[in-house]
């Protein structure tokens, strides 16, 4: 019987070849787990799990508690608590849990699509796929899949960049005030919620860059079709949270997509480039840690250069060191008044999907980064073009209760 990984192979093959034919000897549970990810948490228990070899592991190293025991005395994954940390999956070692795929319902939603698809890629992308892969040719790669083109997420990060430096005006008045920053990772903010809940206060109502991307591309293409590419898998269960699932119909990871051009034999880096860069430094350098700390300090600077108060920012990447940072501010044994967490180390570089390691990925991007046509989202011109579609005359509008930015907690 073929394994969970290889049935995922032979079948992406055959769609990519359009044959929606079966293999033979294949798990129901695996395949169901392939067509239908949404019934299941981002992380997939495709063996059952009898006699545990590493004392339960994984359910010790889940901080959400989404490992719970089942009627008939098995582990089994909560896709409600589930964030898709990928925690569980480095300390189970046995191979009875990994990633879950959502490719073969999302090329079929993309095959199918009447109206308008897009990829949206986040920050990270960089060099993700071989240094000669430019983003011009990475856009030409997914045209030839079948989207109608590729939007960087980067520019909503400096939407989002301009909107975290309003709140931090408004709500850090005086010493002893702080904010914690909302918009990047879901783990860090599942953390806030589910464990330390009480500093919610703190946390602007700010939906993340690729939601904010979504319900942009839905508001201008209401028929439109959108899907996400980066290296973090609790990407998969953000989409899916309540509140904001009217934004991004299917959550890829760089794997996937790799998955994908090596199933269709697309080359991205033998492809036209199409270069179309609308984003500022600031928002580039979200893939990495300090990045939104550096933006959004920068962006204070340029909108109040006589603040009194000035952005004092502390860092903190890896689920232990964000809990330790927390800690922290509990204690009063900081003085930062601004704290950006990512829940893997070296950010989003740093994600489970990723295919460079942290440092390569942090180079590319920080090259990117400098690379940029504009250095802020005051300077640009696309940022202003987006808000004008939203309706807004001026940045401060950012505060108000847009439906396309805020989030209700």
């Amino acid at each position: 019987m073929k394994t969970f990984d290889e049935l995922y192979r032979e079948l992406l093959k055959r769609k990519m070849a359009d044959d929606e034919s079966l293999p033979e000897e294949y798990d129901p549970h695996h395949l169901d787990c392939l067509l239908h990810p949404e019934r299941y948490a981002a992380v997939l228990n495709v063996e059952e799990c009898e006699k545990c070899a590493y004392d339960r592991a994984c359910k010790n190293s889940c901080i959400f508690d989404a490992i719970e025991w089942n009627k008939e005395g098995k582990l089994e994954i909560n896709p409600s608590l589930c964030t898709g940390c990928e925690a569980c999956v480095e300390a189970c070692q046995s191979g009875r849990l990994t990633a879950g795929k959502d490719v073969l319902p999302a090329m079929k939603a993309v095959r199918e699509a009447k109206g308008p698809v897009y990829m949206m890629v986040a920050p990270a992308f960089l060099g993700q796929f071989s240094e000669a892969v430019t983003p011009g040719k990475l856009r030409t790669a997914f045209k030839a899949l079948g989207f109608t083109g590729m939007v960087e997420v980067a520019l909503f990060a400096d939407i989002l960049t301009l909107k975290e430096a309003l709140e931090f005006d408004e709500h850090v008045k005086r010493e002893g005030d702080y904010q914690l920053t909302s918009c990047c990772c879901p783990v860090w903010i599942a953390m806030i919620r589910k464990i330390y809940h009480e500093l919610m206060p703190h946390v602007p109502g700010a939906v993340s860059p690729m939601i904010a991307c979504g319900r942009m591309i839905k508001r201008l293409h209401p028929d439109a079709l959108t899907v996400f590419a980066g290296p973090c898998l609790a990407k998969k269960q953000e989409a899916k949270e309540p509140d904001i699932a009217d934004a991004v119909d299917y959550v890829l990871t760089f794997q996937e997509v790799k998955d994908i051009f090596d199933a269709a034999d697309i080359r991205p880096e033998e492809l036209k480039d199409a270069p179309k860069e609308h984003a500022s430094k600031a928002g580039q350098l979200y893939a990495r840690t300090g990045g939104v700390s550096r933006a959004v300090s920068e962006m204070v600077d340029q909108l109040q250069p006589g603040r009194s108060i000035r952005v004092r920012s502390e860092q903190a990447d890896g689920t232990r060191a964000c809990m330790e940072m927390i800690g922290r501010i509990k204690d009063g044994k900081t003085d930062a008044n601004f704290f950006e967490g990512m829940g893997c180390v070296g950010g989003c570089v740093g994600g489970p999907k990723a295919i460079l390691g942290v440092k390569e990925g942090e180079a590319h991007v920080d090259a990117y980064g400098s690379s940029a046509r504009y250095r802020t989202p005051l300077e640009n011109p696309y940022v202003q073009r987006v808000l004008k579609e939203l309706g807004m005359h001026t940045v401060e509008e950012l505060l108000g209760d847009d439906s396309l930015l805020v989030r209700h907690f």
